[in-house]
């Protein structure tokens, strides 16, 4: 079973998941995830190679686990946290840990191998985004979950150890260290203010103009004021809200078409470039509805993160958001 440590001296949370060694490509960086449709694992016809599903779209009525779905939801064949058994926290000296509890999910977005969510119809991107809901409101009903992370790793150099269209889902038993800072932070926020800090950032970035590069009638696209990364895009609603799971069907119709918008504009200055997609929701464990806003983050991987990096703290970015804004926005599409 995986285990979650706690490191002593900072607090941090560390999973040991030693099955994770069984995967292919570990160890060997930026390798090409390369595979061709014969050997996919999350290829129609191949649904034998993975574990059986969780939840499947199919507009003919097929059986499970079998071919004519549009989209397939997959336990991780190799997870990172076991959904059996009990979290069982105790103390190991001065350590503290816990068994690895949680839930991994792979959610193939669509049977054509070779599509990337750039090139994939808003409906099919907007499907992507009904599945994450569906399994986030299955997920959050296990009391032993804490935070669901939903995350896209597109590419090797992101992370992908395979090609075909997919992203992930984590539940774990913990908060997050980076998602329990931006929850303070955004309290503190609203404690000094009695606003939302994401709001006061639409706001203030819509009038500006600056930093945004694309908006529809529910979000708006920016480059924020400081990215750690080149081309840091966040996706941010215009209607307040705390978590992804609750909003509302047009809100994810015009998810979909601005994920697909700014993945074109990617695509299109940056030479489809690899990328993480992270979806921040607050934990469904505490109540942060009046000062914490749901949104999405796509970081390009353009620059490692080095010594100096791992070191401070601090990120160096070559690349101001004020250009990067403009260029994206000048991208055509």
């Amino acid at each position: 079973m995986p285990d979650l440590r706690k490191d002593p001296v900072t607090g941090r949370w560390v999973i040991i998941s030693t099955d994770r060694q069984k995967r292919p490509n570990d160890f060997r960086l930026e390798k090409s995830a390369t595979t061709g449709r014969e050997r996919c694992p999350f290829c129609p016809g191949h649904e034998a190679m993975t574990p059986p599903e969780i939840l499947s779209y199919r507009q003919n009525g097929s059986a499970p686990n079998t071919s004519g779905w549009d989209l397939r939801v997959v336990p991780n064949k190799y997870p990172a946290l076991q959904v059996e058994g009990t979290i069982d926290r105790e103390g190991d000296g001065i350590f503290d840990r816990m068994n690895g509890i949680g839930a991994h999910e792979v959610i193939i977005e669509t049977p054509d191998h070779h599509k990337t969510m750039a090139t994939m119809s808003e409906p099919e991107i907007e499907r992507v985004l009904w599945a994450y809901r569906e399994r986030v409101a299955d997920l959050k009903q296990d009391r032993r979950f804490r935070y669901i992370l939903i995350f896209k790793n597109h590419l090797a150099p992101a992370g992908a150890t395979l090609e075909h269209p997919h992203s992930q889902l984590i539940a774990l038993p913990i908060v997050p260290d980076f998602v329990r800072e931006e929850i303070e932070g955004s309290r503190r926020h609203y404690r000094d203010k009695e606003r939302c800090v994401f709001c006061d950032i639409i706001r203030q970035e819509v009038s500006a103009g600056r930093r945004v590069i694309h908006e529809n009638a529910d979000i708006v696209a920016l480059s924020p004021y400081a990215p750690r990364f080149p081309f840091e895009t966040w996706l941010l609603p215009r209607s307040h809200g705390a978590r992804f799971e609750d909003a509302s069907r047009q809100q994810y119709e015009s998810l979909a078409r601005m994920l697909k918008t700014v993945l074109m504009r990617f695509d299109r200055t940056l030479e489809s470039p690899a990328y993480n997609m992270i979806i921040h929701s607050s934990p469904f464990s505490e109540e942060t509805t009046d000062f914490y806003h749901w949104h999405v983050e796509l970081i390009p991987k353009l620059t490692r993160t080095a010594g100096f990096e791992w070191g401070t703290g601090f990120y160096i970015n070559p690349t101001s958001p004020e250009e990067a804004a403009q260029v994206l926005r000048n991208a055509r599409v």
